[in-house]
């Protein structure tokens, strides 16, 4: 059974990813070209080191410190999902929280987690004034598939953040209101 719940800051530690695999095999990716999104083949293997797990554990500390939230799905008491969720709203409206992560340990992608952690997420960024979720995503084509599958469309207005840090990054919005709807018809 999967325990999904709020990570506190004293469980963010190296030893919590420890059973974690972030390892997804690309093939194809979205590029923008004249205006559109086109696939296009960008072979490669998305795998984190220790290091990158050390700097994720920092990151996520840092989100937490500054007023946003992680949550985490656990099965058999080890962290196998997580999404966090930055504090400070931004945007020309401060209409837009920042969903700066959401992984899925590799052998359980595909069954549900990572949409409940999304959900969570979104909820929380409406209970904290956000009228969207911004999302700056990895440009796989399996990645693209599960935000659409959600509801995100192209973000209206661009974090120049996170476009220089992740040039290719597709980045992406959630009306949060809309997404409420929806789900709460699908009930």
């Amino acid at each position: 059974m999967t325990e999904f719940r709020e990570v506190k800051k004293e469980e963010l530690t190296w030893e919590l990813f420890e059973k974690f695999r972030r390892r997804q095999v690309v093939r194809d990716c979205l590029r923008r070209e004249e205006g559109k999104w086109v696939v296009k083949p960008a072979p490669f293997i998305d795998q984190w080191s220790r290091e990158d797990y050390q700097f994720l554990v920092q990151c996520l500390r840092e989100t937490l410190d500054n007023g946003g939230a992680v949550f985490g799905a656990f099965w058999e008491g080890r962290l196998k999902g997580f999404a966090s969720v930055e504090g400070k709203l931004f945007g020309q409206k401060e209409q837009y929280l920042d969903l700066t992560s959401l992984h899925v340990s590799e052998e359980l992608r595909g069954q549900g987690l990572g949409r409940k952690l999304f959900g969570m997420a979104a909820l929380w960024a409406k209970s904290h004034g956000a009228g969207k979720l911004y999302i700056s995503s990895h440009s796989a084509v399996e990645t693209q598939r599960f935000y659409e599958s959600l509801g995100c469309v192209d973000a209206q207005e661009l974090s120049q953040e996170h476009v220089q840090r992740e040039p290719y990054d597709r980045q992406l919005e959630l009306e949060l209101s809309l997404w409420e709807r929806t789900n709460r018809m699908r009930g």
